[in-house]
């Protein structure tokens, strides 16, 4: 409730005078149209206003619809997945030369440069060279488009990933899936537009801002699925309170939130919480089904490789992708990688050993995951992403030793789709300053009526 409802004769002099000049304007204004005869028009119906979440066509013609984000939580190593270096071998058992400046190794001593621990080899027509580290993945080598470009401002990885996310080393800006559901909207209205699903062993440490709408209206933030068990808790009301006096209940709330924001204009938060409830409502009838991996056949889970192990948690949560985006989610983010060191793809200590581990769980999944989009004929709508925040120098702190150093100058990011090109990979090398992405030079492609400050 506002202070004026609760104090109806509490206004100052200041407030007194500044809202008598308010309606003397008010008065000259409406000389001033009416001499324009601007009261003789005939009324008409206002437009309705337009559902933040609605589906917009983009400015520009675009094959892909949906986004599949494949966020490899740590770093991984790029020389040792998709950015082949054959000099490393030359060079192997040798000190960095001095005149390597722009290596930053976060005040850690630099050790002698290593060869990349896997071989890697030509995949598809292209020829594009993978490490045996994604032997199934190579099998989609004319589907990928490899960026070797990538760049960023920070050797910490929790700066990095949300640098990654958001275009920028600190937070406070909007996520990359959130800027997609803000100028596209969404295709279902009754699932989020941008989901999020983490990795079982934690999240990363920089948290929610990587997946945070910034300053925009929190309603186009990431929606949080569990990675294991039931993907949304909760979803299903008492039995008693369904059907008519839910909706009962709902409206009653929504009048009562409604009378709150009225009061305070531009209470994002509150918006969207008000929001949430609604869409959640509507979950109740989709979301159950959406989520539910029972529907698919034995020969599907088997291509995921859900049931077994190494590759059961991401290949559940990539065939949840795929099921999320045939039914019009804008934009989903998978985390592999969580908690902190080996847990994640930070391999200072031994990348054989930990890029092994995770490789291992991603490898199948991701391959089914391209296999099943191509078949089902939504490859060609859907841009899946692969990549990671700062990752590794190849060097080890003592000879025979097969760690690595953080380097904000070697970040790998890997576009897989059929929107890209299929085969290639960019000119220019890795060490070229070319940042992850921009927020300015990714603006939305369709912008939608708001309130938003850019100041």
């Amino acid at each position: 409730m506002s202070e004026k409802r609760l104090f109806p004769c509490g206004n100052s002099r200041r407030e007194f005078l500044w809202e008598m000049g308010g309606g003397f304007a008010g008065t000259a204004l409406a000389g001033m149209l009416g001499l324009d005869g601007f009261f003789n028009r005939p009324a008409s119906a206002a437009e309705p206003v337009a559902n933040a979440m609605a589906a917009r066509p983009g400015h520009f013609p675009s094959k892909a619809k949906n986004v599949i984000f494949l966020m490899m939580n740590g770093g991984p190593s790029q020389v040792d997945t998709f950015d082949h270096k054959p000099a490393l071998e030359k060079y192997a058992g040798k000190p960095l030369p001095a005149d390597k400046k722009f290596i930053n190794s976060g005040g850690r001593k630099m050790g002698f440069l290593t060869p990349a621990f896997r071989k890697f080899r030509p995949g598809g027509q292209s020829g594009l060279l993978v490490s045996d580290y994604f032997p199934r993945v190579r099998e989609h080598a004319d589907e990928l488009a490899v960026i070797r470009s990538c760049h960023t401002d920070s050797h910490a990885h929790g700066s990095a990933l949300v640098a990654m996310n958001t275009g920028k080393t600190f937070i406070g800006r909007p996520s990359l899936g959130s800027w997609a559901v803000y100028g596209l909207g969404n295709e279902n209205q009754n699932l989020p537009g941008y989901v999020v699903i983490l990795d079982k062993r934690g999240g990363p440490i920089s948290g929610q801002p990587n997946w945070s709408s910034g300053f925009m209206p929190a309603g186009f933030q990431g929606t949080l699925f569990r990675p294991t068990g039931t993907p949304i808790l909760d979803l299903q009301g008492p039995s008693h309170l369904g059907g008519k006096p839910q909706r009962e209940q709902l409206d009653l709330l929504a009048q009562l939130n409604q009378e709150h924001l009225d009061a305070r204009p531009g209470w994002h938060d509150l918006a969207a919480r008000a929001a949430s409830y609604e869409l959640a409502y509507r979950m109740q009838a989709e979301a159950p089904e959406a989520v539910d991996l029972s529907k698919e056949t034995e020969e599907t889970k088997t291509l995921y490789g859900v049931g077994r192990q190494p590759t059961d948690e991401f290949g559940r949560n990539c065939l949840v992708a795929r099921r999320l985006v045939e039914r019009g989610v804008r934009f989903v983010q998978l985390y592999s990688g969580g908690g902190h060191l080996d847990d994640t793809w930070d391999a200072h200590n031994n990348i054989e050993d930990n890029h092994s581990r995770h490789a291992a769980e991603i490898d199948q999944p991701i391959s089914a995951l391209l296999t099943d989009l191509k078949r089902r004929g939504l490859l060609d709508s859907t841009l899946v992403v692969w990549g990671g925040s700062s990752a590794g120098c190849r060097s080890a702190r003592g000879r025979g030793r097969r760690g690595g150093t953080t380097t904000p100058t070697a970040s790998r990011c890997g576009w897989p789709a059929a929107a890209s090109r299929g085969g290639s990979r960019t000119a220019r090398p890795t060490t070229s300053a070319s940042k992850p992405w921009s927020t300015r030079s990714t603006s939305p492609t369709s912008t939608p009526p708001s309130s938003i400050s850019w100041a």
